[in-house]
């Protein structure tokens, strides 16, 4: 019992040893047995035009020798010229380029890897050639058949290696159509459920690709004759002589019936992971529909899907749970058939625990496991180094127990291959699985200084991959190795991987992980950063946006600033067109001008090294639908019609109406009318006519955007001519004059007439006075005048349309008026009663009603001021004022007029008005307004200040509103904190015009209320601050001296002194006369200021001003009057330039040398061709030089003071020289000389002088430089 116990526990161990070793990679640089890295599949189907290639890589120390077996015997390579081994490698090249078939190389090869510590070998590799046979020849009949039967065409192509794809084309490549009705089985067999007329042709044909090859073939042309009855009839009689010979009926309907499974219920295995494919088609007239149901359970949804219209049920990646019976049903309305498939799955064997590479020291254990399932049960069996165990050399320290081999106490030396093969008869499975004996220290292998980034709150992984024999043990240190990492925060993985599962910013650092076995310690340093997520700070949102207007889609993002991101767009999942369209900038996408084509999603995804963040959003393209197509009108009637028509695209916006037009192409051709709207669900209208008219119609439909374009119209429709139904509307009776009355109406439209002759029957009489109407018929005309009329009298008026076919209903009744005439009387004023000094109310008596002659519409009373009642120097003063109107309308006897002056003497008058206009005047009455409050006085100001006493001057207000009886001053203290103390007050009488206040606080600011008043009481008050001034300082009154102004090019310079405490200085400016608001400027802590937003040519008020703590002016400046010149653009003195002078120094000297040199050619003697050519001239006078002539000019020997000729000087006179040198202005007379807007000279040196006059012909001075510069090319 004991013994059992004790084996027991050693198989725990050998089993937990063996979990722990596992997995384990060697260093190449160390002993070690082959290892298999690459190999072909098992199923090798080869293309009989390419080379073969059969794949063999392994690794091993040191490095494997490869020989192969073929068909199990023994491949010799060095005997075939054609098949080389690679070098350092056991794939094998089989070149059959040179006409060899590949055929001669099928069969099954293994390829086996050795070196002095074991094999290895590979999987049994088939070799078979792919394969394309050709169509075998065959005559196929045509196939003539009755409508309404099931029909199979069958298609049976050649089998190939792998099989082929099987589609059904015409004779154009085009494929045909399937449906419900027609459908392609999965043995490519082309069946119909019942056939239609419509299934007639020739060229049904079936191809079949061959996916290795690429090749596609074909086979003949089936034709189909689909007949009805009576077709079928004469078709037979013609053959047989008879009739009648499939009866008179057609092919009757049916239940249905499978064509495909066929009997009783079938069978169907598949493998497990393959895919498993069921088919139901079914007969049936009408088509039946087929459905799908598992019986024994549930269709697995995510696996499951129905293809073919239904016909075929598809599951993917089948387990053992989908074996059982699927029921498929055919139905129509005739009743239904079903189909039970019992599936049955089967297992290739399939891993459970695959044996792993063992590392063992010496005298270690370990253990090999070889698990897997199958069904049936695969039978697992062991080969050491390429040879079944049982013949293998006996090891004493390895134990076989079927699944499992156990190591115990391994030797140096013993190191193998393993082999474990499962196998049922569905398949095998084979892997090597090499026991390594070594004697190691530790090493790690992650590199050293290696830099792991992770994203917060992401788990991170630092590695310590190692190496050693025995299995060294993995310990961790942060930043120093003063304490090992255990427990939380930290994971350890066995293959020595530190695992933190939420990184913080705090975890980045230095970590150590260190590697110890018996033989010996390795450390290696890594690094951890953490850094911040990357977020979409805004993600692009839905847009619907019309068709050729922009949008934009916004994707603002936040990311670690030591990572480089990368913002990608993406359209449906795929990349965004090519197109110029679209515009990607660093946190937008835009595209311009939308197309229909651009709707989808939208995703940006930005990425980083460490990861990324998206966000999608629709776009949904919009514009106006098409326009509603087919028109048709149905049900005519004699005032109806029934219209329909077909819409066009809605392009992604629902239609809200449609709006029907009609054109009259009798009355108002060319013109289309609303005539009504349906809703946008409705295709349909039912349309209300009028008589006498030619209909067209055309449908126009309404989304969100807007209105389609107009359909075609629709055909004309012309309805019978009527009496009219209605008469004309808006009848009115109005005279244009006092003896008329003018009888108007808006006319009947061509759609309202009805018929033709469409005339107009006009009535009237006069109201309470005619018993008989009068009457006249006119046409085409809208208004008819009675003449002749008393003034302004009622009259009963109507108007009825009439034409060829007779006339329109009762017309109403409307009553009007006959013309107004002037008011005849003026209205008598009463009397005028003064409210207060602003308002009166004036009182008249209303004129007769006969007197009005015409319809009363009120009054209106005019009213002005004559002049104040003030008196100086004994004369009234008068300020006459623009005369002011006021309308009160109906029949009034009195109104109210405010806005009055006070103390002031008005005159009003009053007319009646009526229609027609205004009557007389009335005789005009005055009256006068009492006296008001005076308004605010003119200013209040400093005139001293002392120590403890202020000076005050003030002027009385422009508006005195009566006689003055006082001013009333108020003042109070101001402390630093703007507080306010004690409030005093003081009366002064009304002739003084200053007061000096003693007894103040000295260098205490003080606010002053200073207002006016009359015997109606106090005016409002104007309000000042004012300081008195310390001791021993500078007077305070005035706080600001010396203010003055100069206007430069760069603006308004004003400077001034400033000796107040405050600190708050401003320049203020107002233009004079303007009663606009003062603006300002702050000064920078200096004492002069520079306006640059004066205008030129204007006058401004400027003043200097020291505002406290709330932004009031405690001191200011005298006000300083500044006028801006109208300036013209700003002129240089081009004759101070030095570039001038310059140039005119050397256009001297280059007269002067040609000069000497002309004189040294005179003194020569000898004549000149010009001086034959002057003398024969008969006028002295200088000839003109042309515009053309680029010569200096030709000499003359005549007079000295005669000019060059060609010259341009002037015939006044030669250039003065001695006259000034400051400007060359003064050259001319008058100051002709001037510059123009960019500095240079459009003036003339020469002109007329004092001197040009007296002695014009007697300079001898030469030209002035201009007209020497003129003459000189």
């Amino acid at each position: 019992m004991m013994d059992r116990l004790r084996d027991c526990w050693r198989l725990l161990l050998v089993l937990f040893l063996g979990n722990v070793v596992t997995a384990l990679e060697v260093p190449l640089d160390l002993p070690q047995p082959p290892t298999i890295t690459h190999q072909s599949p098992k199923d090798y189907i080869v293309d009989p035009r390419e080379n073969i290639v059969i794949h063999c890589e392994a690794k091993g120390k040191p490095h494997p020798s490869f020989s192969w077996t073929r068909n199990g015997i023994h491949f010799d390579t060095d005997k075939d010229s054609r098949v080389n081994m690679k070098p350092h490698s056991g794939t094998l090249v089989i070149d059959i380029s040179g006409g060899e078939r590949a055929e001669a190389y099928e069969g099954v090869y293994q390829c086996t890897a050795r070196n002095e510590h074991g094999t290895a070998v590979s999987n049994n590799i088939v070799i078979r050639q792919s394969r394309s046979p050709l169509w075998s020849k065959e005559r196929i009949k045509p196939i003539v058949i009755q409508e309404g039967v099931s029909l199979v065409l069958q298609c049976r192509p050649p089998a190939g290696l792998p099989p082929p794809i099987i589609f059904w084309m015409d004779n154009n490549f085009q494929r045909l159509p399937q449906s419900r009705r027609v459908s392609q089985g999965l043995n490519g067999d082309l069946y119909f459920s019942n056939v239609v007329t419509e299934d007639s042709r020739s060229d049904y044909i079936c191809y079949a690709r061959f996916p290795h090859t690429q090749t596609i073939q074909q086979k003949q042309p089936i034709t189909v004759r689909v007949l009805n009855m009576d077709a079928i009839n004469e078709t037979m009689a013609a053959y047989l002589n008879e009739t009648e010979f499939f009866g008179d009926a057609p092919a009757e309907e049916r239940r249905p019936s499978f064509l495909v499974p066929a009997g009783s219920p079938s069978l169907k295995m598949v493998l497990r992971g393959q895919v498993l494919e069921l088919e139901c088609i079914a007969d049936g007239l009408p088509t039946p529909e087929v459905t799908w149901n598992k019986v024994s359970g549930e269709l697995p949804t995510n696996r499951a899907s129905f293809q073919n219209f239904q016909k075929t049920l598809r599951i993917v990646d089948v387990s053992e749970a989908d074996a059982g019976d699927y029921r498929c049903t055919a139905k129509n309305r005739l009743g239904s058939v079903h189909h039970t498939i019992r599936v049955t799955v089967k297992a290739a064997p399939y891993w459970i625990t695959a044996p792993k590479n063992l590392v063992l020291a010496p005298q270690e254990t370990g253990v090999l496991t070889c698990r897997a399932r199958g069904n049936p049960k695969p039978t697992i069996s062991w080969f050491m180094n390429g040879v079944p165990i049982e013949n293998a050399p006996s090891d004493p320290s390895r134990k076989v127990e079927d699944d499992t081999i156990v190591f115990t106490q391994v030797q140096t030396g013993s190191s193998a291959v393993y082999q474990c093969n499962a196998s049922n008869e569905y398949g095998y499975l084979l892997s090597n699985a090499f026991v390594n004996v070594l004697a190691e220290p530790p090493r790690v292998l992650t590199p050293l200084n290696k830099v792991y980034q992770v994203i917060m709150n992401k788990p991170a992984l630092l590695d310590c991959a190692s190496f050693g024999s025995p299995l060294p043990g993995i310990t961790w240190f942060k930043e120093s190795r003063s304490s090992i990492l255990v427990g939380d925060p930290y994971l350890f993985h066995e293959n020595g991987t530190l695992e933190i599962p939420v990184a913080q910013a705090l975890n980045s650092g230095k970590y150590t992980c260190v590697a110890t076995n018996i033989f010996g310690i390795s450390e290696n340093h890594v690094y951890l950063e953490v850094k911040e997520p990357t977020r979409i700070l805004k993600q692009p949102e839905y847009k619907v946006v019309q068709r050729n207007r922009d949008v934009v889609f916004e994707c603002k993002v936040k990311h670690d600033p030591s990572l480089i991101p990368t913002m990608t767009w993406l359209k449906d999942n795929g990349e965004l067109p090519d197109d110029e369209r679209f515009i990607v900038d660093s946190d937008s996408l835009t595209i311009i001008e939308v197309r229909e084509n651009d709707k989808g999603t939208y995703t940006c995804i930005m990425n980083t090294t460490l990861d990324q963040d998206s966000a999608s959003a629709d776009l949904t393209v919009v514009e106006q639908p098409d326009a509603p197509r087919d028109l048709e009108l149905t049900d005519p009637g004699a005032r109806s019609i029934q219209l329909t028509w077909i819409p066009g695209d809605e392009h992604n916006s629902p239609i809200k109406k449609f709006l029907i037009q009609y054109e009259d192409a009798l009355h108002d051709r060319g013109t289309w009318h609303n005539l009504t709207e349906v809703p946008g669900s409705k295709t349909t209208a039912h349309l209300k006519l009028s008589p006498y008219v030619h209909y067209s119609f055309r449908v126009l439909a309404l989304n969100e955007i807007g209105y389609s374009l107009p359909s075609q119209p629709s055909r004309q429709y012309k309805t019978n001519s009527a009496a009219p139904d209605e008469n004309p509307s808006e009848v009115k009776g109005m005279g244009t004059e006092h003896n008329n009355l003018v009888i108007s109406w808006k006319p009947l439209t061509g759609l309202q007439s009805n018929g033709p002759d469409l005339q107009y029957k006009v009535m009237w009489r006069q109201m309470d006075i005619d018993d008989e109407w009068n009457s006249a018929t006119v046409a085409n005309v809208s208004k008819f005048v009675v003449a002749g009329t008393p003034t302004f009298v009622p009259y009963e008026v109507k108007v009825q349309a009439l034409n060829h076919y007779g006339h329109g209903p009762k017309p109403a009744v409307i009553i009007g008026y006959s013309g107004e005439d002037l008011p005849g009387a003026a209205p008598e004023i009463v009397r005028v009663l003064v409210h207060n000094s602003t308002l009166a109310e004036v009182y008249w008596e209303p004129i007769a009603p006969k007197s009005v002659r015409g319809k009363l519409q009120g009054y209106r009373v005019f009213y002005w001021k004559e002049r104040s009642l003030h008196k100086h120097n004994g004369h009234g003063h008068s300020h006459h004022m623009e005369q002011q109107t006021l309308t009160f309308s109906g029949n009034r006897s009195h109104g109210k007029l405010p806005g009055l002056h006070p103390f002031s003497l008005y005159m009003v008058n009053i007319r009646v008005f009526n229609g027609r206009g205004e009557g007389p005047t009335s005789t005009s009455q005055q009256f006068e307004t009492p006296e008001g409050v005076p308004g605010r006085p003119t200013y209040l100001r400093v005139t001293d200040s002392n120590l403890d006493s202020l000076t005050l001057e003030w002027g009385p207000p422009h508006e005195k509103n009566g006689h003055l009886t006082g001013y009333t001053l108020k003042y109070q203290s101001v402390n630093n904190t703007n507080e306010l103390g004690h409030l005093e007050e003081l009366t002064l009488p009304a002739n003084e015009t200053s007061i000096t206040l003693h007894n103040l606080k000295y260098s205490t600011r003080y606010k002053f209320y200073f207002s006016a008043k009359t015997l109606m009481g106090t005016g409002p008050s104007i309000t000042e601050e004012f300081a008195t001034i310390m001791d021993g300082a500078k007077p305070v009154s005035p706080v600001f001296g010396n203010v003055s102004s100069s206007v430069g090019e760069d603006g308004t310079l004003i400077t001034w002194e400033y000796w107040g405490p405050e600190k708050h200085i401003y320049v203020e400016y107002i233009v004079d006369n303007s009663g606009e608001d003062w603006q300002k400027e702050m000064v920078n802590g200096s004492q002069s200021h520079v306006l640059k937003g004066l205008k030129e040519g204007l006058a401004y008020k400027v003043r200097v001003v020291a505002k406290g703590h709330a932004d009031h002016t405690v001191h200011h400046s005298e006000e300083l009057l500044v006028t801006v010149p109208a300036m013209a653009s700003r002129q240089v003195d081009i004759a101070t330039q030095g570039w001038f002078i310059g140039l005119m120094c050397a256009i001297a000297l280059l007269i002067l040398i040609l000069l000497i040199v002309c004189f040294i050619k005179r003194n020569k003697g000898g004549k000149y061709p010009v001086k034959e050519k002057e003398d024969a001239h008969a006028d002295p006078e200088i000839q003109p030089m042309k515009d053309d002539d680029i010569t200096f000019g030709e000499y003359s020997d005549n007079e000295d003071h005669k000019p060059l000729k060609g010259s341009r000087t002037p015939s006044s006179g030669t250039v003065k020289r001695d006259e000034s040198d400051d400007s060359l202005v003064d050259y001319g007379e008058g100051g002709d000389g001037q510059f123009n807007e960019d500095g240079s000279f459009i003036g003339q040196y020469s002109g007329k002088t004092e001197r040009d006059t007296v002695q014009g012909h007697e300079s001898s001075e030469a030209p002035s430089p201009v007209n020497a510069m003129n003459s000189f090319v």
